[in-house]
Parts: structure tokens; C-alpha cells; sequence
């Protein structure tokens, strides 16, 4: 059992670093409260939904701003559905980031907006990292016979 216990303190060490640099916020606990016996893979099920609609959303949003003329509605609504997606499962830095890219297309701001695209990418692509890196930590906590520990 040391391998679940290293195991369980690297999670800890882990997690608690995501939300010390603001990667997650409170609504990630909340979903981690949600899983139990009856659905182990809520949690799993939950990110890797987040996971598709975000790429989605990224590239719609990428499609959107190469337009000649860009209608800075459908990026704002794009922009709406990625800061929610990512409020609801507690992705802090893109939902930050999101709230800056909203402001630009309320500007009409292209450039603005283009940048505030790289940099929602970049948020986005750090905190898909970090998740599946916590899942796989998960999975093997699992794997070797322990228990996720209770983050509350």
C-alpha cells in the first residue's frame, strides 16, 4: 500500500498547485463532490465533455475571425459559450481569459480579439494538461487499489 499512499500525497501536492496558480477555482470541488461510488467516472466524464466543446469552440472561433468581415455577435457568442463551459467546470484561467476576449468583441476590436484567441488557446491548453494529468493520477490511484482522497 506505500505506492497508493505516494500516490495519494503526489494528487494532493498536485491539485492543491492548481489551485494555488488559479488553474481551478471552487466549482472543480463542487464537481469532484458530485462523483461518488454510484458514478466513479462523473469527474472524467464531465472534463473530457469540456475537452470536446472546447476545441470545438476554438476552432469556430478561429474560423470566425479569418472572415472578411466578422461578425463580432456569432465571436461574442462563441466567446459566451467557452466562459461558460469553463466557469462550469472551474477552469479559472480561461474563464478569465474569455471575460478579456469578450471585452474586445464588445470593442469591435479584431486585434484585440486575435490576441485575446492566442492567449485563450494558451490558457486552455495548460489547463487540458494539467487535467489530464490529474486524471491519469486518479486512474492510478485506482489502478493500485486506493481511493481518491476527499479534497474538502
Amino acid at each position: 500500500m506505500e505506492i497508493v499512499a505516494k500516490l495519494q500525497k503526489q494528487f494532493m501536492d498536485f491539485i492543491s498547485a492548481l489551485y494555488r496558480e488559479r488553474f481551478l477555482d471552487d466549482q472543480f470541488l463542487q464537481l469532484q463532490k458530485l462523483q461518488d461510488e454510484s458514478n466513479p467516472d462523473f469527474v472524467f466524464e464531465v472534463v473530457s465533455l469540456f475537452f470536446e466543446d472546447s476545441e470545438k469552440l476554438i476552432n469556430n472561433l478561429a474560423a470566425a475571425l479569418q472572415q472578411q468581415v466578422v461578425d463580432f455577435k456569432q465571436v461574442d457568442s462563441h466567446v459566451h459559450q467557452f466562459k461558460g463551459s469553463s466557469s462550469s467546470i472551474g477552469a479559472q484561467r480561461v474563464k478569465n481569459a474569455c471575460m478579456a476576449f469578450k471585452t474586445f468583441c464588445e470593442e469591435k476590436n479584431i486585434e484585440g480579439c486575435v490576441q485575446c484567441l492566442q492567449h485563450v488557446k494558451h490558457e486552455y491548453f495548460l489547463v487540458k494538461n494539467k487535467l489530464e494529468t490529474l486524471m491519469r493520477l486518479e486512474k492510478q490511484i485506482l489502478a493500485a487499489g486506493g481511493r481518491i482522497p476527499d479534497l474538502s
